[in-house]
C-alpha cells in the first residue's frame, strides 16, 4: 500500500474493461499484465447459479446463501418471508464477534452486502488501517465514512456489483444512484461523530422487519 507514485501510475495505466475485447469464446488482452478479478461478483454470480438449479428443478420455496449474498424465493418453513440479518460493521476480521444492525424479509429478491469492516489491512509500523476496497480512480484504497452498503434487487449478482462499487462512491452518490435505478432498493451505515447511522432508499423501508 506503500507504493510510489511511479508505481501507483503504472499500475493505473491496466485498470479498465477498454484492455480486454470479448470475441467468440475468447478473452483478448490488449496489455499483458492486465488480470480479471471477479471477486466483485463471484459469490453473487454463485448464488444465482444455485438459485437457477432450484428454479429448474421446481422448488418454489428456498434461500440460497453464499458468503453472505443471498437469493429468495416464496417462505420459509414457517410461511414467512425470509428473514436476513445485516451485520452491523464493527472491527471483525473472523466474524466472531457478530452483532446484527437490522433485519429485512425478503421472498423474491436477492441481497448482498459490501463492506471494509471484516477485510481490511494495518500497517505495523504506523498501525494506520486501510480498506480493501481500492478506488480505480485513484488506486488507493477507500476513504469516506460508509461502513457497508447493502442492495437489494432481483439477481444477486447484479446486487453484489453495485454494493461494491457503493463503497467506492460513498453514501451521497450511492444514495443518489439508487434514486435512479427504481428497481432497486439499498441501505448504507456509515460512520458519524454521533455514532453509527443508517440510511435508505425510500424503497428500502418496506423490507425492514417490523
Amino acid at each position: 500500500l506503500d507504493m510510489t507514485s511511479t508505481v501507483s501510475d503504472s499500475l493505473q495505466a491496466l485498470i479498465g474493461m477498454h484492455h480486454i475485447q470479448m470475441k467468440n469464446d475468447s478473452v483478448i488482452k490488449h496489455k499483458k499484465n492486465v488480470m480479471i478479478d471477479a471477486s466483485a461478483i463471484a459469490k453473487g454470480y454463485a448464488v444465482d447459479v444455485a438459485a437457477e438449479i432450484l428454479n429448474r428443478l421446481g422448488c418454489e420455496n428456498y434461500m440460497v446463501e453464499i458468503g453472505g449474498e443471498v437469493a429468495t424465493r416464496g417462505q420459509n418453513p414457517r410461511d414467512q418471508n425470509w428473514r436476513i440479518g445485516i451485520d452491523r460493521p464493527i472491527d471483525d476480521p473472523t466474524a466472531s464477534k457478530r452483532e446484527l444492525q437490522l433485519i429485512v424479509e425478503l421472498s423474491g429478491q436477492s441481497l448482498a452486502t459490501s463492506g471494509n469492516y471484516r477485510q481490511f489491512y494495518i500497517d505495523k509500523q504506523t498501525g494506520k488501517k486501510y480498506a480493501h476496497t481500492i478506488n480505480p480512480a485513484t488506486g488507493k484504497p477507500v476513504k469516506h465514512s460508509l461502513l457497508s452498503a447493502s442492495i437489494v434487487t432481483g439477481d444477486c449478482m447484479t446486487a453484489d456489483a453495485y454494493a461494491t462499487a457503493c463503497m467506492v462512491m460513498g453514501m451521497v452518490k450511492s444514495m443518489d444512484l439508487m434514486k435512479k435505478h427504481p428497481n432497486m432498493e439499498g441501505c448504507f451505515i456509515y460512520d458519524s461523530k454521533e455514532g453509527i447511522q443508517i440510511a435508505y432508499s425510500e424503497g428500502f423501508k418496506k423490507y425492514i422487519a417490523k
